[in-house]
């Protein structure tokens, strides 16, 4: 029979505060790891019109490109799970970038023929490695450290995540469209034959770079003497050893760790809000009644946006050092709600730079819900982290907000972004208490 949650006095936490200076190094390396998926990810914005031109595709066919990106999140996440608890986090960590190396090989391959099949398929591969890396580096940064700045640490390496995603538009634009005729043409140009198949080429060069850089972080990771997360920590396996799959499933300890239930909606609706404000934020600010510029001019403007996560991740993770991360979380969302709220109902310049504030204030949000939602869980700390990475594909549903701008306006569909506000203070104030919590995992 499983022994009661709570009662598993083995899993004793330890004091690694003395350690501090080591694991303050594997949290350097580890923010590399934060970096390249955030590096990676933003990449492929960059490609959603170069590969609507090479490969002449419809709306629909680009849309598949993202949505692809949340699938792999989806279908990922529990065998990266399962993955960790068999090799460990640091095995895993090597084993992400080897997937996403591969990955980037085959995007080469893909460009090489060209083949618009074979990009699905590769950009499935690298969400897929980064689904393992997210799985294992985001509760790994939590343990290593002193409990309560868990929240903090995920912040700080959580804003070099930001750093990538900053940095990549650039990066795509000087090597993918810069280098490309479609990137370069004026709009409405049609290219021949010869030049989209040159386009395509133009991906071969960067995708080359990135597997180059993602092999050689591998190696420095397995080599690396990362702290090691107690082998006695791994799922308690006679917990749901017994009676049959629904049961197991129904009666499994997860359930009852209220901090995890509450958490993986959290996660899932909050990524909604973030999505959505991404997609639509050039659409919104280029109107004549809000920014009145042009989208190229725009696009400048969405920068702020996502500096100011980057700005916020900072600021969160020195709070938090001293505050309750659930308290800086409710905030941070009321915060959210506040500047939402002004972008329905002005405009002008005011509408204009409430969304580019609310930025900032959704800084937090996903590294402070995620750190939330799996204290107190202990030896199943890999099975929680799969459900809440998983939680990333609620990111698929931003066509929810779509449908609500081509029905009710793009003004107005903001409202959605401000009810998942809400929600993320209601987890903040009462659904982030832990429920049945244990002790926290041993590092060795």
């Amino acid at each position: 029979m499983a022994p009661p949650v709570g009662s598993s006095a083995s899993f004793a936490a330890t004091d690694v505060s003395h350690s501090h200076g080591h694991y303050g190094r594997a949290l350097s390396l580890l923010a590399t790891l934060f970096f390249m998926w955030g590096f990676i990810t933003v990449i492929n914005g960059t490609l959603l019109p170069h590969l609507r031109s090479v490969f002449e595709l419809s709306y629909f066919q680009a849309a598949l490109i993202e949505s692809v990106w949340f699938i792999a999140y989806f279908f990922a996440s529990i065998p990266a799970a399962m993955l960790i608890e068999r090799i460990g986090y640091q095995k895993s960590l090597v084993t992400g970038l080897l997937i996403m190396a591969g990955g980037a090989v085959g995007m080469m391959v893909a460009a090489s023929i060209p083949s618009y099949g074979i990009t699905l398929a590769m950009l499935f591969v690298i969400a897929s490695g980064i689904t393992l890396l997210q799985v294992a580096a985001n509760p790994y940064v939590a343990v290593i450290g002193p409990a309560e700045t868990a929240s903090s640490r995920l912040n700080l390496v959580q804003a070099m995540n930001s750093a990538g995603t900053m940095l990549a538009p650039m990066f795509g634009a000087w090597l993918i469209l810069g280098r490309s005729k479609g990137g370069t043409a004026a709009a409405g140009t049609v290219l021949t034959q010869a030049e989209r198949l040159a386009d395509a080429h133009s991906v071969i060069l960067p995708y080359g770079i990135v597997a180059v850089v993602l092999t050689v972080l591998a190696i420095v990771i397995a080599r690396f003497p990362l702290p090691a997360i107690g082998a006695a920590n791994r799922r308690v396996k006679e917990a749901t050893a017994e009676g049959s799959l629904w049961s197991r499933f129904w009666n499994h300890p997860l359930w009852q760790h209220r901090n995890l239930v509450l958490g993986v909606p959290a996660i899932f609706i909050y990524l909604i809000a973030e999505i959505g404000v991404g997609n639509l934020f050039i659409n919104f600010i280029s109107r004549p009644d809000i920014g009145g510029m042009t989208t190229e001019q725009a696009g400048r403007y969405l920068t702020l946006l996502w500096g100011g996560m980057m700005v916020g991740r900072f600021i969160g993770s020195a709070i938090m050092q001293k505050v309750d991360a659930g308290i800086v979380l409710a905030v941070f969302s009321i915060g959210a709600f506040v500047v939402m709220s002004i972008t329905v109902v002005s405009s002008g310049p005011v509408a204009m730079w409430s969304l580019i504030l609310v930025g900032l204030f959704h800084s937090i949000m996903f590294p402070t819900i995620f750190t939330l939602g799996i204290r107190g869980l202990g030896p199943l700390t890999e099975e929680g982290s799969g459900l809440l990475i998983m939680a990333i594909a609620g990111g698929a549903l931003v066509a929810v907000q779509g449908w609500l701008a081509d029905r009710y306006g793009l003004q107005t569909s903001f409202i959605l972004t401000a009810v998942c506000e809400l929600y993320t203070l209601f987890y903040a104030v009462w659904g982030s208490r832990p429920t049945h919590a244990l002790p926290d995992l041993e590092v060795e």
